[in-house]
């Protein structure tokens, strides 16, 4: 009696991504990338984004599409809320990275998903912004996010399926470790 081939379809071409690992570690200067985005001023609180091309693989790259992300303030801010505040783009940048992880993961050990939902908080004091109290960070307190999944997978399989998410996720090394910023002015 034949046993029935598992397949696991989380929509993760994980043999090419095991083909790239393989690929760079033969030319590992083609693994550095470049992002970039451009950020234009609109009115008041409201800017545009604009994520278009990287630098990777050696040459310049260019992504299907222009994608646009809109930001601003919330009226209670005495802005206009044409958009996301920039630390909530922050929070679904996390979270989405962690959520791409967790799909190739589970796809790497062939454990089916059903389904994958996170909710990411970022408490944070305002009167860091707003200058009120130079002893308040302007930034979070803390993030916390929370997973629900449903998959083919015991519970402890599940954690470990997030806590590798967690180790290989570029956001979440960014937002959990110092990163030099520079800022200049033209």
């Amino acid at each position: 009696m034949s046993t029935p081939e598992k397949t696991t379809d989380n929509g993760v071409n994980v043999e090419a991504l095991l083909d790239a690992r393989k690929a760079l570690s033969e030319a590992p200067e083609a693994a550095q990338f470049m992002w970039r985005a451009k950020c234009e001023w609109v009115k008041g609180t409201h800017s545009r984004s604009t994520v278009e091309g990287f630098f990777g693989l050696g040459e310049e790259q260019m992504h299907k599409t222009k994608f646009t992300f809109d930001a601003d303030h919330p009226e209670v801010f005495a802005s206009e809320d044409h958009g996301a505040t920039p630390v909530e783009i922050v929070l679904a940048g996390l979270a989405s990275c962690l959520t791409a992880g967790i799909a190739s993961v589970a796809q790497l050990r062939e454990i089916q998903l059903r389904s994958v939902s996170a909710t990411v908080e970022g408490g944070m004091d305002i009167q860091g912004i707003l200058g009120m109290d130079s002893d308040v960070r302007p930034g979070f307190d803390g993030i916390k996010v929370t997973y629900k999944i449903d998959a083919d997978a015991t519970p402890d399989e599940i954690k470990a399926i997030v806590a590798q998410s967690q180790k290989r996720s570029a956001v979440f090394d960014v937002v959990t470790n110092p990163t030099n910023v520079t800022v200049e002015v033209n």
